[in-house]
């Protein structure tokens, strides 16, 4: 075992809950969670991919340490960073992804009311990222972002500060939704749930038009414009989503196969 394993597994919780709000170590454990989520939907890069929460009440990010597996993930092992990326608290010694501050930076930069930014890199999304339709009206899923899914194109690696504000750009001001092209899948929330959420949708819509389209002949299967607009205004509806629902139950999905992300 390397020294820095030995030093993660003798971490102790409560010396980073004593140090933080009970607001701040509240979304660390519900970040931690959708780490520990991803990696049993198969959303994970090896390391290479990230999600953030903003602290409550404050500019700081917290973000995963760049070393990790999604399922080493908890919420004391979570990284704090201010808005250029300094870090603030960080327990593991790892640091953060450079690519991952960009990225997510920019998002919360640009729009202050999200509290969490999801970001993947799966097949399915990356395949559909590469078609130059785009995620297609061929699915009940693929509505539920229909309406406010914008595109940003392939700059390279994320490392050029410079392209923050062409991303921020093309993001909107209402979206919460992206993909990335050639790269991958964005999605913003309220919440962590809501972030999850939608992008367990867009993914999965993703995964749904690569099956199809490997099928051949779907152009009648298109959904016309007008049923998709309907489809996804009863999204954002009563008895639409469900997101705080579905969160639960993804919870104690977790509790029943004893994952400590709580620590």
């Amino acid at each position: 075992m390397t020294e820095k394993a030995r030093k993660l597994k003798s971490v102790d919780s409560r010396s980073v809950r004593s140090r933080v709000s009970p607001e701040e170590w509240e979304m660390r454990c519900e970040l931690a969670a959708a780490y520990q989520l991803a990696a049993q939907f198969r959303w994970t890069d090896l390391i290479f991919t990230h999600f953030t929460a903003r602290v409550p009440g404050s500019e700081h990010i917290l973000i995963n340490p760049y070393g990790l597996m999604f399922d080493e993930i908890t919420a004391s092992s979570i990284v704090k960073i201010d808005h250029e990326g300094n870090v603030i608290d960080d327990i593991t010694g790892l640091g953060v992804n450079y690519a991952g501050f960009v990225i997510h930076g920019c998002v919360h930069e640009a729009r202050p009311e999200i509290n969490c930014v999801i970001h993947t890199h799966t097949r399915a999304g990356v395949a559909v990222s590469v078609q130059k339709h785009g995620l297609l009206p061929l699915s009940q899923h693929a509505l539920r972002t229909y309406g406010m899914l914008t595109y940003h194109d392939y700059e390279g690696i994320a490392l050029e500060l410079d392209e923050r504000e062409r991303m921020a750009a093309d993001l909107g001001k209402t979206s919460k939704a992206m993909i990335l092209r050639n790269h991958g899948l964005l999605t913003l929330g309220d919440s962590v749930s809501e972030a999850f959420e939608l992008m367990y949708y867009l993914d999965t819509a993703c995964q749904i038009q690569i099956d199809a389209l490997a099928g051949g002949r779907v152009e009648a299967g298109l959904i016309d414009e007008q049923t998709a607009r309907k489809g996804f205004e009863q999204f954002q509806g009563p008895g639409g989503a469900e997101v705080n629902k579905a969160w639960d139950a993804l919870l104690r999905m977790l509790d029943r196969k004893g994952v400590n992300y709580r620590s």
